[in-house]
């Protein structure tokens, strides 16, 4: 039995309840990610930053005859 197949085979209130609960744990995440970040010294440093690669992005602009 395929997983799609089982998940259809759930109630659809336990369908619900399950997504529910993803966006509950997904959104619990977001939120929580930045704070913990700080908490124990993750966040990048102006030396990090530094070390990055450069992006360099050009406007090709729409005069090219295309």
């Amino acid at each position: 039995m395929s997983l799609w197949h089982s998940y259809r085979s759930l109630s659809p209130r336990t369908r619900l309840l399950l997504g529910l609960g993803t966006l509950t744990w997904a959104g619990i995440g977001l939120a929580l990610t930045e704070p913990m970040e700080r908490r124990f010294g993750l966040v990048p440093t102006e030396e990090d930053r530094e070390r990055l690669p450069r992006i360099v992005t050009v406007d090709r602009g729409s005069d090219d005859g295309r």
